[in-house]
């Protein structure tokens, strides 16, 4: 993190700290501090005695120090979890209100700063989790997003945003950080050039983003974020929080409208502002000798003899013993790092062969095939605005499949969000969940909407529609329902799906009449 902005940021601490001693005095309700408080990347954690801390790392980039850093603050403070998130953060739960503004102090000054990690700020930029080692991208964007990470923080205390405002850049049509449906969105072309799209997002009325720009060379891009800073605080709604999101603009201004405020925004900036980047970029030198035997969480670089490796902890629950473990084995391994994934995973790249064979054993408690990598938000027993308890549901879902011992891909990842806020990105998924509460004979009880048939591949992009919903307790057995059909066929989700809608549509009727 660039100087200038930790000395710019330190002595807003003692106001959080101060705020935050007032919110335990009960000087402050939850909704005044949940104002406040946002805006340096923490919540107070549901019943208000314990909070949450939420780190800031362009791109997912979990190198090393910062990796050490977090593991002696677990054993410093006693922090029991952390959390990984669909913005390739970390959440650092179960804080105590003593030891909250230390630990914010010393992440900020280990070059992690919590401010604008949540609120009506821009947030963690994201980008493709495996850029510049992957071997079918167009080219590598990491240093882009880092560069907008940082550019992103001047706006933190001279601007105020309607709300939050997110950025992220793709490398390849996968798409993983959905960039053409956020706030602003990067998307690498073959010719070593990106094309922008904008006022997309998921959440309540979510939207496709609109291409607002194609062929942006890559050091030109902090012009367009600078157009969006501009069309989205002069055109965003700052009357109605409801719709303060930038995909509203869609809405308010037309399509046509939006574009027309953002190419004009856009040739302002070109013609008044000097944002050129001049990056020195730098190639992976270390390579490999031996080769590596096929395996499922094993992924070739295309670097030379370089592995990453996948681990999948279940619900994105990172335990602080197996983080300690990870840096005690990463630490004297030339150029490993740890890339967190939008869907709460990581891969741990730059391994040789030796390496990647290490850190596949030790990595062998996480999700063992990919309905255990489903993804789940930290959902309502700990989150203040949570409906629905997701993490609990996608274990009871586990362990009801694990029962039936169902072969690879029979059931799909799961995509699960405890509210309408679509942490868990519960429209974008295959089989997406939406925690709400369901009217029974019996009064109200827990249940997930279903979200089916979501893909977030650029060109294929399809924002699922909120189905009907199942009851909670109900969903492992569906889920097992679900898997035995598929198995007795034969198949996997992914191929059975396309032959056999109306069965799967059959056993929703029974479950949500």
């Amino acid at each position: 993190m660039a100087k200038d902005y930790l000395m710019q940021f330190l002595p807003d601490l003692e106001e959080f700290k101060e705020k935050t001693m007032q919110f335990h005095n009960g000087e402050l309700t939850i909704a005044e501090y949940k104002h406040f408080s946002g805006g340096f990347g923490s919540y107070a954690q549901r019943g208000g005695q314990k909070h949450m801390l939420r780190l800031r790392m362009a791109g997912g980039r979990l190198t090393k120090e910062r990796l050490h850093f977090i593991v002696e603050s677990c054993k410093k403070y006693g922090i029991n979890r952390l959390k990984m998130t669909t913005c390739q953060s970390i959440q650092l739960h179960n804080l105590e209100a003593s030891n909250l503004y230390p630990l914010m102090k010393e992440s900020w000054m280990a070059g992690m700063i919590s401010r604008g990690g949540g609120g009506d700020f821009p947030r963690n930029v994201m980008a493709s989790p495996l850029s510049g080692v992957q071997r079918n991208e167009f080219f590598d964007v990491m240093p882009y997003a880092e560069a907008a990470g940082e550019y992103l923080m001047e706006f933190i205390k001279a601007v105020k945003f309607p709300r939050k405002l997110k950025v992220c850049f793709s490398n390849s049509p996968e798409n993983e950080t959905h960039a053409t449906f956020r706030d602003l969105g990067f998307v690498a072309n073959a010719n070593h050039t990106f094309d922008v799209y904008i006022a997309g997002g998921l959440g309540i009325k979510p939207s496709l983003g609109i291409c607002a720009a194609t062929q942006i060379a890559p050091e030109k891009i902090l012009y367009p974020i600078k157009a969006m800073v501009n069309t989205f605080t002069t055109y965003g709604n700052y009357e109605n929080r409801g719709k303060a999101r930038t995909r509203f603009m869609q809405e308010s201004l037309g399509t046509q409208g939006l574009l027309d405020a953002y190419h004009k925004q856009l040739a302002k900036v070109l013609e008044t502002e000097s944002l050129d980047l001049n990056l020195c970029l730098s190639e992976i030198t270390k390579r490999g000798a031996e080769p590596m035997s096929s395996h499922k969480r094993i992924i070739p670089q295309r670097q030379e003899g370089l592995y990453a490796v996948f681990y999948q902890p279940i619900g994105g629950n990172l335990t602080p013993a197996k983080a300690a473990q990870l840096y005690q084995l990463i630490a004297p391994m030339e150029a490993v790092e740890i890339r967190l994934t939008p869907q709460e995973g990581m891969y741990l790249i730059n391994c040789n062969a030796e390496e990647a064979k290490k850190l596949l054993a030790e990595t062998d408690d996480g999700a063992r095939n990919l309905f255990e990598a489903s993804t789940a938000c930290i959902g309502a027993s700990v989150c203040q605005v949570g409906i629905g308890d997701s993490q609990a549901l996608l274990s009871a879902c586990i362990e009801a499949a694990r029962k039936e011992d169902f072969a690879d891909g029979v059931l799909p990842k799961l995509h699960i969000s405890g509210c309408p806020s679509s942490c868990g990105t519960h429209q974008i998924g295959t089989l997406g969940l939406r925690g709400g509460i369901r009217q029974t004979p019996q009064g109200p009880e827990p249940a997930f909407a279903v979200f089916e048939g979501g893909c977030p591949i650029r060109g294929e992009e399809v924002l699922a529609d909120m189905g009907k919903s199942i009851l909670a307790k109900d969903l492992p057995e569906f889920l097992v329902k679900l898997g035995r059909m598929i198995s007795s066929d034969n198949s996997t989700y992914e191929t059975w799906i396309d032959l056999h809608h109306e069965k799967l549509n059959q056993l929703l009727a029974q479950y949500t009449a």
